[in-house]
């Protein structure tokens, strides 16, 4: 893969996996969640694990890492809706 592409790759992986942590922060300090969609995020997680696998066969470094890092905080986001529901 281009190398320059990549480059954009991580950096856009950055951005839009740096999206979910203000969402985490605000929950894990107010244990609010009355608002938050389970279905939006079960969705959105099922969504990544297939951008994860993707990129996996595409061998994209970008994709794998933002992947994991979306699934991740995705997961908190979901265990934190669960525990203070």
């Amino acid at each position: 893969m281009d190398f320059n592409i990549e480059i954009i790759g991580l950096i856009a992986a950055f951005f839009t996996t740096a999206a979910f942590v203000p969402q985490v922060v605000k929950i894990w300090k107010t244990k609010e969640v009355e608002n938050l969609s389970l279905t939006m995020y079960l969705t959105m997680l099922s969504g990544v694990i297939l951008w994860l696998i993707y990129g996996i066969n595409i061998n994209s470094l970008s994709m794998i890492l933002a992947n994991i890092v979306t699934i991740t905080l995705v997961c908190v986001i979901i265990f934190l809706k669960l525990r203070y529901k």
